[in-house]
């Protein structure tokens, strides 16, 4: 008996890159795009949506 996996995917929002994910993704999971590097954050499941993922400002104990 073979087990096949099934890929999920979805295009990134900066330059329609295909980005495939092994399992079911996270709502809020960061990626990164393998074709412009951008760091991608999900937000929605169904269908799978990814924004540019917000800049962490340093906080420096302030």
């Amino acid at each position: 008996m073979s087990q096949t996996t099934a890929t999920t995917s979805a295009c990134c929002p900066e330059c329609d890159a295909a980005i495939a994910f092994a399992r079911r993704p996270l709502q809020g999971e960061v990626v990164r795009c393998i074709d412009c590097n951008a760091e991608l954050e999900v937000t929605s499941l169904d269908p799978i949506r990814m924004e540019l993922a917000p800049q962490v400002q340093e906080d420096w104990g302030e």
